[in-house]
């Protein structure tokens, strides 16, 4: 079709003609579709964190006396890199401690540094057991306090702090290895200082061998506190230094996770007994006071951990 010699308003109602005719058609009209830009994930995410456990051990030892323990927790995070990490958080369990604290809160935060494969974790750990006290005696639990009903001894206050710095190399989907190192210069406000080493592998099984949103992987711990002399209080004796380790079994379904773990310390129940101030402990046949809080023990533990924007 020719408009010879159209003038410039032939031209104009020629170009208005052609747009009309590609904005008819969709497959032209789709192309030409400005599409609006997607938004940068945000930084901030908030991981929330719960469980239910057979009994909550750490380090080897047992935290409630061998029975049944819950947990919950929070954990705020800012993304200042791809590769830089920063975290505050606070999580509780429920314990059965000989200074009669029900609880242990911590609080903690950190940076988390990754390096191709390589992720680091420092940060800094507050054991906090709130509303401790002493038997018999209240208001203070110094040096002229009655002793536990079993003449174990043990301060009101228990609460401590630990620095703290990882390692996690991932070799891939379904391998993984690493390490860690934690100090406080009074273990359970012992005055005795403590330096933990750990080191971790986790083998994940391929995801074809399960159900779309299953999964499993087994892992171990190994570790060895070394910890030195108290305080006036508890006599100015050496702790024992110990080693302990577990290995266990878990299942994964979207965010719920079932972890079947075996512990064990090489504490003797002696030992245990001087360590834990355990208000359980009874004598032995040498007529010294024994605890059964770091021997062998099997935990189940069922929880669920996600993200507030998994929530959303």
């Amino acid at each position: 079709m020719r408009f010879a010699g159209a003038g410039p308003v032939g031209r104009f109602t020629l170009f208005i003609l052609l747009a009309s005719r590609m904005a008819a058609s969709p497959a032209i009209a789709a192309e030409m579709a400005v599409k609006a830009p997607a938004e940068p994930p945000s930084p901030w995410e908030v991981d929330i964190s719960s469980a239910v456990m057979s009994d909550y051990n750490f380090r080897g030892i047992t935290q409630s006396n061998h029975r049944p323990s819950g947990e919950i927790g929070i954990e705020p995070r800012y993304d200042f890199t791809p590769s830089l990490q920063g975290y505050v958080g606070v999580s509780g369990e429920s314990i059965d401690f000989p200074n009669q604290s029900p609880a242990e809160i911590d609080f903690y935060a950190g940076m988390r540094p990754t390096i191709g494969k390589l992720g680091l974790d420092f940060g800094f750990w507050d054991y906090y057991y709130p509303a401790g006290q002493c038997f018999n005696a209240p208001a203070f639990c110094g040096p002229a306090a009655a002793p536990l009903p079993n003449g174990n001894i043990v301060k009101q206050n228990l609460s401590f702090y630990e620095g703290y710095g990882k390692a996690t190399y991932t070799v891939n989907d379904n391998f993984e290895f690493g390490g860690s190192i934690w100090g406080s210069p009074s273990v359970l406000n012992s005055g005795a200082f403590g330096v933990y080493y750990a080191g971790n592998v986790t083998v994940t099984a391929p995801t074809k061998w399960f159900p779309h949103d299953v999964g499993a992987y087994v892992s171990a711990d190994v570790g060895w506190w070394q910890l030195g002399a108290t305080d006036a209080f508890y006599g100015g004796i050496a702790l024992p230094s110990y080693g302990n380790w577990d290995v266990g079994l878990a299942f994964t379904w979207k965010a719920l996770t079932l972890d079947l773990r075996y512990y064990q310390s090489n504490l003797t129940p002696v030992q245990c007994s001087v360590f834990t101030s355990d208000q359980t402990a009874t004598l032995n046949t040498a007529g010294v006071l024994a605890s059964n809080w770091c021997g062998a023990a099997f935990v189940a533990k069922l929880s669920v951990d996600t993200t507030l924007g998994a929530l959303k």
